[in-house]
């Protein structure tokens, strides 16, 4: 598809257009290859029917994007990569941030999240699960909404777990149901989320950035784009870890390799453009010096002022910063004719464009109280005001954008909630212990008059107490020879007990003996062989909702004709052994009977049949006839 195809491009066009899917940045030898791959099994030749076909049959949709997401990912994958990255990168970018300074990572194309869980695994493993908790966030984000779904789960089968060492799978992994979960407390530090590399908006502020294979599905000019924002999302030194196929050879004024072989870049600081100086028109008469004097001394004035400030253009180019502003913000003279919308302080701490529109428009001052801003480990509270700058003729001139930090105040009204909270507290709790001590003064006095009318009791009881040793001595006497009968009749059952188990090891069938409730009491080593489940696994529980190989459910019949009283049954069931194999199983059900009439329960013999015997009946049921 050297030449594109208008029919193609209409088909990606309606796949943006309806699902919100834009594939115009991929390649489009690969895009196409997968695409007429998901013709071929419909059995459409052109992509205009195909088009024709989407829109009559909405759920191919899911297919086709199916075939085109090739998710191929795993737990560590490239180890080499990975141990490098745990073993000379992370310490380094750890060491380089202040202590307790929280950490940013987003996993770009995340697929089913293995490769977002090893991030977490590896940090968790570095700062230890409590740190990890407090200071981490990984952000991982893929088009792909089955695969998030999948990933979200954090559920995955033994194999996909196959690059993990086994201290690994216990340590971060539990066992549930046949599969493998990812650590609840951890988990909750990844964050899943629908990202278009293409056309969203980046994560920003992060301190690793993970993309692992997936820019070569796009072109050089998406490429590019995409590289672009990756740059703008990391923060000061912060790291982009790419996958084997993915080269920045082009891109070295925005990344240079840390390993080049790993794959493993570093963010290159921005370098700012020269401070553009906006020059008047020569005056018609001579400047006087006072008034240049008075420009000068105003302008100082302005850079000194005690509150950051920053003027903008009716154009929206920034015009001039305070000293303050470059303190708080980095916004220098160095940023003069430079697009406001390009600072940072422009989205961050708050959005400040739409309110800049806001004060334009309605030529008033616009508010932004309450504005949280994370400054040196702390947060600083802030309220913005943003002024309209108008001429004499009315004309808008520009806007004035002033910081005023209000931390002290915010800080000084919050400790005074908390005294007054806590004064509240305190007043509450004094009247409860005087209502208190109130109520136990008067128990006190109940208490002495119950002590006195005790004291007499008790002294009557002591009476009736050497009475009652003298015939509970006479007790004692009966009762040490009731022990020595229990203790002669308990090794007689001791011994029936061991004869009982002997027989039933001796048995080459499996038996097992269930009471009315249908619970195991009794489960012999040829059943455990048989099964796979040990004795003390199954004692106490209910045989027929026991997970093992054999139908449990289709011996309800020959159990309920035992428990009533009915004789021997028999049939022959197809089983799983617990060695996976399949198996032929004759099983003879007797009832359990007692010194009573009734029946107390069921027993059950469970033998494989012998090669030569085949299963009664036809489509595979059963045939239960007397034993």
């Amino acid at each position: 598809m050297t030449v594109p195809d208008p029919q193609f491009e209409l088909l990606l066009a309606h796949l943006k257009e309806a699902r919100g899917f834009d594939f115009t940045g991929y390649k489009r030898s690969s895009l196409g290859r997968r695409v007429n791959r998901r013709m071929s099994q419909v059995g459409v030749s052109g992509y205009g029917d195909y088009l024709d076909y989407l829109e009559v049959h909405p759920e191919e949709f899911t297919a086709l994007f199916n075939t085109v997401l090739i998710n191929v990912t795993s737990f560590f994958r490239d180890p080499d990569a990975w141990n490098y990255l745990g073993d000379e990168v992370l310490p380094q970018l750890l060491a380089a941030k202040e202590v307790n300074s929280p950490i940013r990572v987003w996993s770009a194309g995340c697929a089913s999240g293995e490769e977002a869980y090893s991030l977490a695994m590896l940090f968790a493993e570095i700062l230890g699960p409590d740190e990890f908790r407090d200071r981490v966030k990984v952000y991982a984000t893929d088009v792909d909404e089955e695969q998030l779904a999948e990933a979200r789960q954090a559920t995955y089968p033994e194999e996909s777990l196959s690059a993990l060492s086994p201290e690994r799978k216990e340590r971060f992994f539990e066992h549930f149901a046949g599969r493998y979960v990812f650590r609840k407390d951890l988990r909750r530090t990844v964050i899943f989320g629908r990202n278009d590399l293409v056309q969203d908006s980046p994560i920003s502020r992060v301190d690793l950035l993970l993309c692992r294979n997936t820019l070569m599905y796009f072109n050089a000019e998406t490429q590019a784009r995409i590289l672009s924002r990756f740059h703008f999302a990391l923060a000061g030194g912060g790291v982009l870890f790419l996958g084997k196929a993915e080269m920045l050879l082009s891109h070295s004024n925005l990344f240079l390799p840390i390993d080049l072989k790993r794959r493993i870049f570093r963010k290159v600081p921005q370098r700012l453009p020269a401070p553009v100086t906006f020059l008047p028109d020569p005056p018609d008469t001579p400047v006087h010096r006072e008034l240049v004097g008075l420009d000068r001394l105003r302008n100082e004035a302005f850079l000194a002022t005690p509150v950051a400030q920053i003027v903008v253009t009716s154009d929206g180019l920034v015009a001039l910063t305070s000293r303050q502003a470059e303190t708080m913000f980095g916004v220098s003279s160095r940023d003069v004719g430079r697009p406001f919308r390009d600072l940072d302080v422009s989205y961050r701490p708050a959005e400040l464009r739409r309110y800049i529109e806001q004060a334009q428009l309605e030529r008033r001052v616009a508010r932004i109280t309450d504005v949280e801003y994370p400054r040196g480990g702390d947060t600083a509270y802030l309220e913005v005001h943003v002024n309209p700058l108008v001429d004499t003729d009315g004309s808008l001139l520009g806007v004035a954008l002033v910081f005023h930090d209000v931390t002290a105040a915010r800080r000084m009204q919050e400790d005074l909630e908390q005294a007054n909270h806590q004064l509240e507290d305190a007043y509450e709790e004094l009247q409860s212990t005087n209502e208190e001590l109130e109520t136990t003064n008067e128990e006190l006095q109940s208490t002495v008059e119950e002590l006195e009318t005790t004291n007499e009791e008790l002294q009557s009881t002591n009476e009736e107490l050497e009475t009652m040793n003298e015939e509970l001595q006479s007790t004692n006497d009966e009762l040490q020879n009731i022990n020595d009968e229990l203790r002669d009749r308990s090794r007689e059952l001791s011994a029936a007990e061991m004869f009982l188990d002997a027989v039933l090891t001796s048995l080459r069938a499996g038996v097992t003996v269930v009471n009315k409730e249908l619970d195991i009491q009794v489960w012999n080593r040829q059943a455990e062989d048989l099964w796979g489940l040990r004795r003390e696994e199954v004692i106490g529980q209910r045989f027929l909702s026991l997970d093992i190989g054999l139908p449990t459910d289709e011996l309800w019949p020959l159990i309920r004709r035992a428990l009533v009283g009915e004789g021997p049954q028999q049939t022959q069931l197809a089983a799983v052994n617990r060695r996976g194999r399949s198996i032929v199983v004759r099983v003879v059900c007797t009832p359990l009977l007692s010194d009573g009439a009734q029946p107390t329960g069921a027993i059950l013999v469970m033998e494989q049949a012998e090669a030569g015997e085949q299963r009664s009946g036809d489509g595979g049921e059963t045939r239960t006839t007397p034993a």
